[in-house]
């Protein structure tokens, strides 16, 4: 009996030591050194694109008030705002009725006139009316004397009325602030709308005066509304030549309306200008050891970092030099430098790429 007790008991034993040993396997695997997978590029002398970045706003290039001649009541209003209309377009009417009146009777009273001043004429033994034809101080004498210009001048007053009486687009453009209805009063010089030219629109930005060398008339620039997220293309139309009290200076450029540009939307306005000879990295590049900027360069699968400063920058890379007050810092073309997975690398690590 004591001989199974103790058979028992050996078998547990063996049992129990291969368990530790299985569970010592297991936990070896579990602290297998992680790989350090990168992304790399190979340094080279490129163009660096440098930028300008300014806020703008969009303005109408050709934005006026339009307003009737004369007073009356609204008898018609063909458009809304928001409507594009075109250069001589019927936009809006007003009751025309008392300024046919007034050309029925200037049409009268030059027939009257008229009469009389071929009668005096004919007096005077001239059997023309031609005004070449007639001595000058006669014919004002007796164009005067018989009311005869007079006429003339109320008949061009009533057909200029009664044309003001239909308001006519000057210009293609886009109609905004109307507030009038139809029939109430309209008075004459108050603005009834406004009509925006919005085929091409300025976009007015300030720049410092130290990036006033880096631009110039016609150069390129990239608008891009705070609302609609995308890149128009425009070019730099004008330059004021005096510097504001903040030390800014104010710009202008133009732009191409695609039919979803308004008048003073907000923008941002940027300027590249190739730089050329430069060490351009992504800026996922560049991280922070020490509080200083730094490269991780690969040299035969191990991770070296370099200090450097950044010299130029853009929305998305950097042009880079080896710091030069660091001796140890050294940065050449050829270098293959580490572009993403940088984040947590320690100096002298070992790294591999990514496929």
């Amino acid at each position: 009996m004591l001989f199974y007790l103790i058979l028992v008991f050996l078998f547990f034993q063996s049992c129990t030591k291969s368990k530790a040993a299985d569970e010592t396997t297991i936990e070896k695997k579990n602290y297998v050194a992680e790989k350090n997978e990168v992304e790399t590029i190979v340094l080279k002398n490129e163009y660096f694109q440098k930028e300008l970045v300014s806020n703008g706003k969009i303005i109408a290039t050709q934005k006026n008030s339009v307003q009737f001649e004369v007073s009356d009541k609204l008898e018609h209003l063909y458009v809304k705002n928001g409507d594009n209309v075109r250069k001589g377009q019927l936009l809006a009417t007003l009751n025309s009725f008392k300024y046919q009146q007034r050309l029925a009777r200037a049409e009268i009273e030059l027939k009257k006139a008229k009469f009389q001043f071929e009668d005096m004429l004919v007096g005077r033994g001239i059997f023309t009316t031609k005004r070449d034809s007639i001595p000058k101080a006669i014919y004002d004498m007796v164009a005067s004397r018989t009311g005869y210009d007079a006429a003339l001048l109320e008949l061009k007053t009533a057909q200029f009325e009664l044309r003001s009486t239909k308001l006519i687009a000057p210009f293609n453009g886009k109609v905004a602030n109307i507030e009038s209805r139809v029939y109430e009063n309209v008075n004459a010089g108050k603005s009834f709308m406004t009509l925006i030219d919005d085929s091409v629109f300025e976009v007015e930005f300030y720049l410092i005066e130290s990036e006033m060398k880096d631009v110039a008339i016609n150069s390129s620039v990239q608008i891009i509304p705070f609302a609609l997220g995308k890149i128009y293309s425009g070019h730099i139309s004008s330059i004021n030549p005096l510097i504001e009290k903040n030390g800014t200076i104010l710009v202008k450029a133009v732009v191409k309306n695609d039919g979803k540009l308004t008048e003073g939307m907000n923008v941002k306005v940027r300027i590249q200008k190739e730089v050329k000879g430069q060490l351009v990295v992504p800026k996922s590049a560049v991280v922070l050891r020490d509080n200083q900027e730094v490269l991780f360069k690969v040299v035969d699968g191990k991770a070296y970092w370099t200090y450097i400063q950044t010299i130029l920058e853009n929305s998305s890379s950097y042009s880079v030099i080896a710091h030069p007050d660091k001796s140890s810092a050294t940065l050449n073309l050829g270098d293959t430098v580490i572009v993403s997975g940088n984040l947590n690398l320690a100096h002298d690590s070992e790294v591999v790429l990514k496929p």
